[in-house]
């Protein structure tokens, strides 16, 4: 007996239908540059933590300390590794000069990551001239052509997040 042929697109119709419809779908320009942009944007962590001769948690640990100070087991919470993990990356960031630990500004009995001068300049440093470029190619962007690209960007991260 002859098995229907499934819709287009139905995921339900054989093992490869859907990914059949994926592929064409990730065929247009706005989504292949986003892809693009995804893929480019996962090798760049990588690469400047090599040039900067940090592990690539330690970079990522630089670059959420630039944002904010954290507490060592919030720190390693955000970078997804063990609380020792996470300990060991900040020894080697404060021996480094990067980073230092001091007490909680409210409460004196907890401890705070907060990044230094040199861990500042290390990242900013090395990103730069990404962030340089990024701007004058922001700044060369109309008021409508920004709130266009500003509402599809957002639209990918609220896609992204409904996976997580």
């Amino acid at each position: 007996m002859a098995t229907p042929e499934p819709e287009p697109g139905d995921p339900t119709g054989g093992p490869d239908s859907g990914v059949a419809w994926v592929r064409a779908e990730l065929q247009t320009p706005t989504l292949s540059a986003l892809r693009e942009v995804m893929t480019v944007g996962n090798q760049v962590g990588p690469v400047i933590a090599r040039r900067a001769g940090l592990s690539h948690s330690e970079l990522d640990a630089l670059e959420r300390l630039a944002e904010r100070p954290y507490g060592p087991a919030e720190l390693a919470k955000q970078l997804g590794v063990t609380t020792a993990a996470g300990t060991q990356i900040v020894d080697r960031l404060v021996a480094r000069g990067h980073a230092t630990r001091r007490k909680h500004e409210s409460d004196r009995r907890r401890t705070e990551v907060v990044i230094s001068d040199s861990g500042r300049a290390e990242v900013v440093g090395h990103l730069m001239p990404m962030f340089a470029a990024l701007g004058r190619l922001d700044a060369a962007l109309t008021p409508q052509e920004a709130q266009v690209v500003t509402r599809y960007l957002q639209g990918a991260v609220e896609s992204m997040k409904a996976l997580l």
